[in-house]
């Protein structure tokens, strides 16, 4: 399964992430949307789109954390990372700090695309790519925008 991770777009979302996004099994957008549109644009696409909703959110819709099960890989989706993963967690991921992330905390692995439209720190804009294969492990992929 091959998923697009994307997280602060706030308001603004290239047409060519778009089309790279359109190849993927599923997106999961980790909040910060900003403006509902953008999320209507990923919709469009096709793949199924999941969202969180992050602090320059307002769509009350919007889960703040979101817990999924795929290719038996348990994951957490919120956008501000807490210091712990929950019980159980195999992949954390957030968005929040404008800043891709790949890191193993307390046998946790928290994940984080990047930000589409503001990096922080030197980071290039970027968004992530997880591939998850059953029993064999997840993969993940920071693009460059």
């Amino acid at each position: 399964m091959r998923i697009a991770v994307l997280a602060d777009t706030h308001d603004h979302l290239p047409e060519k992430v778009r089309a790279a996004v359109a190849k993927a099994d599923e997106i999961w957008h980790l909040g910060d949307v900003c403006a509902s549109v953008i999320l209507d644009l990923l919709k469009s696409i096709g793949p199924p789109v999941r969202v969180v909703r992050g602090n320059c959110d307002d769509c009350a819709d919007w889960p703040l954390t979101l817990d999924l099960e795929r290719e038996g890989f348990r994951i957490r989706l919120e956008h501000i990372p807490p210091r712990h993963a929950p019980a159980g967690c195999d992949l954390l991921l957030h968005g929040h700090t404008h800043v891709p992330r790949d890191e193993v905390l307390g046998g946790e692995r928290f994940l984080n695309p990047g930000c589409i439209t503001r990096p922080n720190r030197g980071a290039p804009a970027s968004f992530a790519w997880l591939e998850l294969v059953r029993g064999k492990g997840a993969q993940w992929d920071v693009v460059r925008v």
